[in-house]
C-alpha cells in the first residue's frame, strides 16, 4: 500500500498535511479528485501537484517516484487567504470604499487580487471580479448556496416565503421556483408584448407636451413611472396612473418599494449590528420596518382588485400564462399536473419581489440606455437607421420577432448592460470551507459578492472595457472570452426569473421612444450614479426629447421585416 503526504503550497505544513492511500486511483484525474475531496477544492481539474523545489509531477508515475511531501497548488498559484486594506477601529474601510463603491472597488481589485476582503463597521465583505469564481458561487452545490445571512445584501428585505429574497434551502423556494417561471418564459413575454406597447404609447402624451413647452425631464424619475406601469400592468394588472399629465404623481406602491431598497442599501452597507436599531426612530433600520407594514398592506389590496382573465377556471402551469390576465392572476389559476396551486400565503410574499425587482431594474436599464444613447456618438443615428431599415413606422405592430431581427439593438443594449448593468452585487454564502479556482482559501458562511461591473469591466478579460463598443458582440474575441464574463443576470439555479421580460421589455419600449423622439443630454455637469440604492441607477442625467419630423431614408435593398397593423385591428391606445 502506498501512501503519500500532501500539503497546501502557501499554507502551514502541519496543519494542512494529508495522507492519501494512492494505489487505488489508476490516473493522474482521479488523484486530482481524491485531492479536492480532501481539501474541499472545489475544481479537481485546477489543482497541480509539485516537489519541494517547486518541480511540477505532471503524471501519476512522477507521483509515485516522489519520496517527498507533495505540494497541492490550484490554477498554478499557492493556497491564499484574501487580501484587502487594513481599514480603520470600527468603521474598517468603508470610508475607503464608499461612497464611489464601484470605482474603489476596481482600484481594490487590481491591487489585492481577484477576490478581495475588507471589514465595513463589523461585517466582513468578500468581492471577486474573476467570472472562474463567480461560476462556482452561483451554483447550488455542495459548497454554495443563496443563503442570506445577516453579513448578505439582502438581509434587511429577506423574507423566506419570496423566490428572490430567500434561502434556497427551503419549501417555500423550491414551490415558488416550480410556479413562477413558467409565467415568465419567451411565450408568456409574447402574450405580453402587446401591454409593453401600450404602456409606452400611453407615454407619449406626456413626452409630447415636455417637448412642447421645452423642458428637460429626469430621465431616471419618468423611466421609473413608465417601467413600474409596464410591470404593474403585467404583475397586477394595475394601472399606476404615471402619464395621466407630466406632473402626475409616482404611485405609492412604487415610492415604497424604492425606499426600501434605498433603506435596505443603507442598512447593509454598515453592518450587522446597525440592522438591530429597527426600534430607534429616525435610523434606516426603523424606516424599513415601519416601510415593510404599509407596503404589504397595499400589495394585498393591489392583489384582491386584480382583474381575472376571460374565466376564473384553473389553467395548466405551462400554458397558464397565456390565459391569464396578468401574473396574480396566472399564480390563482395554475395548477401543476398533480392539481396543486401555489399556496395563497405564498401568492402574496412573492407579488412584491416580482413587482419591485421587475420595475427597479428595467427602470436603471432604460435610462442608462438613454444616455449611451446621448454621450456616445452615433449610436442614436445608427439605431434609428435600423429602426427605418426595418420598415417600423407609426403603423407598426410590434412583435418579439420584430425584437430579434434588429441586431444593432441587441448589441447596444448587451454593451450597456457590460459598462452600465443595474445589477451589482449577487450574493452566495460558503456552505463549508473551501479553496476557490486561482486558490483562494474561504472560511464557511462567507458571503461572497460577484462584482458583475467588475466582472464586465476586467481589463484581464475585455480589450479597452472602458470603451463603449457594441461591435465588439459577435467578434471571436468576445465569443472567446471566459465562461460567464458577461452575466447581467446572475447565472445558476438562482439568477434573474424575470430576464426575460425584461429584456423583451427594454426592446419594445426603447425602439418605441427612439422612433418618435430625439435625445440630447441636458447640460455639461457629469452623471453620477447612486451609492445608497440596492441597484446602480442615474442621478442627475437630465434630457430634451425633441418630437421627430422626419426620418432618414431606407437604405437600399433594406429588407422590411415590421408588420403594420391591420385595417379594423385593435390597437394599443396613444
Amino acid at each position: 500500500m502506498t501512501i503519500k503526504s500532501f500539503y497546501l503550497v502557501g499554507q502551514d505544513k502541519t496543519i494542512y498535511r494529508q495522507d492519501i492511500h494512492i494505489d487505488q486511483y489508476h490516473g493522474f484525474e482521479a488523484l486530482q479528485v481524491a485531492v479536492a475531496e480532501q481539501y474541499n477544492i472545489i475544481q479537481s481539474t485546477g489543482i497541480g501537484l509539485q516537489d519541494s523545489t517547486g518541480q511540477d509531477l505532471p503524471d501519476l508515475d512522477a507521483v509515485l517516484d516522489c519520496d517527498e511531501d507533495i505540494g497541492v497548488t490550484v490554477d498554478g498559484q499557492s493556497i491564499k487567504d484574501p487580501a484587502g486594506p487594513e481599514g480603520l477601529p470600527f468603521v474598517g474601510s468603508y470610508y475607503e470604499v464608499f461612497p464611489d463603491h464601484l470605482g474603489n472597488h476596481a482600484r481594490l481589485f487590481q491591487k489585492y487580487g481577484s477576490l478581495i476582503k475588507y471589514e465595513t463597521m463589523g461585517r466582513q465583505n468578500y468581492l471577486t471580479n474573476d467570472p472562474a469564481i463567480a461560476t462556482v458561487a452561483f451554483q447550488e452545490s455542495a459548497f454554495f448556496s443563496k443563503e442570506i445571512t445577516p453579513d448578505h445584501p439582502l438581509a434587511g428585505i429577506k423574507d423566506n416565503r419570496a423566490l428572490f429574497i430567500c434561502d434556497t434551502d427551503t419549501e417555500a423556494w423550491r414551490q415558488a421556483h416550480k410556479f413562477i417561471p413558467p409565467s415568465m418564459a419567451p411565450k408568456a413575454i409574447r402574450h405580453y408584448t402587446p401591454l409593453m406597447e401600450a404602456s409606452v404609447k400611453d407615454s407619449f402624451k406626456v413626452f409630447d407636451q415636455l417637448d412642447e413647452q421645452d423642458e428637460a425631464w429626469n430621465v431616471y424619475q419618468y423611466m421609473l413611472k413608465l417601467a413600474s406601469q409596464t410591470v404593474f400592468k403585467f404583475a397586477l394588472g394595475y394601472d399606476a396612473h404615471h402619464f395621466d399629465h407630466p406632473d402626475s404623481p409616482l404611485n405609492e406602491l412604487v415610492v415604497l418599494i424604492a425606499q426600501s431598497l434605498s433603506l435596505n442599501k443603507k442598512v447593509a452597507s454598515r453592518g450587522a449590528w446597525y440592522a438591530k436599531l429597527s426600534a430607534i426612530p429616525f435610523t434606516a433600520a426603523y424606516d424599513l420596518d415601519k416601510i415593510r407594514y404599509r407596503l404589504w398592506t397595499i400589495l394585498n389590496n393591489a392583489i384582491d382588485q386584480a382583474p381575472k382573465g376571460d374565466s376564473e377556471d384553473d389553467l395548466p402551469l405551462q400554458t397558464a400564462a397565456l390565459g391569464a390576465s396578468c401574473v396574480v392572476d396566472y399564480l390563482k389559476r395554475a395548477t401543476d399536473d398533480k392539481g396543486n396551486k401555489l399556496p395563497r400565503e405564498l401568492v402574496i410574499p412573492n407579488m412584491l419581489p416580482i413587482s419591485g425587482a421587475g420595475f427597479t431594474t428595467t427602470s436603471s436599464l432604460l435610462s442608462w440606455l438613454l444616455y449611451a444613447l446621448c454621450v456616445y456618438p452615433g449610436n442614436q443615428d445608427r439605431f434609428l437607421q435600423e429602426l427605418v431599415d426595418a420598415g417600423v413606422s407609426d403603423s407598426t405592430k410590434w412583435t418579439p420577432e420584430l425584437s430579434d431581427a434588429l441586431p444593432f439593438l441587441d448589441k447596444f443594449v448587451k454593451e450597456t448592460q457590460r459598462l452600465h448593468n443595474p445589477s451589482f452585487q449577487p450574493g452566495r454564502t460558503a456552505k463549508v470551507d473551501c479553496i476557490l479556482p486561482s486558490g483562494y482559501k474561504l472560511p464557511a458562511g462567507s458571503v461572497v459578492i460577484c462584482a458583475l461591473h467588475a466582472i464586465h469591466n476586467n481589463p484581464r478579460i475585455w480589450s479597452n472595457p472602458d470603451r463603449f463598443d457594441p461591435d465588439r458582440w459577435g467578434t471571436e474575441e468576445v465569443s472567446g472570452r471566459p465562461k460567464n464574463a458577461y452575466m447581467p443576470f446572475a447565472t445558476g439555479p438562482r439568477s434573474c426569473i424575470g430576464f426575460n421580460f425584461a429584456l423583451g421589455e427594454v426592446k419594445v419600449l426603447l425602439p418605441l421612444l427612439v422612433y418618435r423622439y430625439e435625445f440630447f443630454k441636458e447640460g455639461e455637469e457629469a452623471v453620477s450614479y447612486d451609492p445608497e440604492f440596492q441597484l446602480i441607477r442615474p442621478m442627475n442625467f437630465y434630457v430634451r426629447a425633441r418630437r421627430r419630423t422626419s426620418w432618414p431614408e431606407r437604405t437600399p435593398g433594406a429588407k422590411k421585416v415590421a408588420e403594420d397593423y391591420k385595417e379594423g385591428e385593435v390597437r394599443p391606445p396613444i
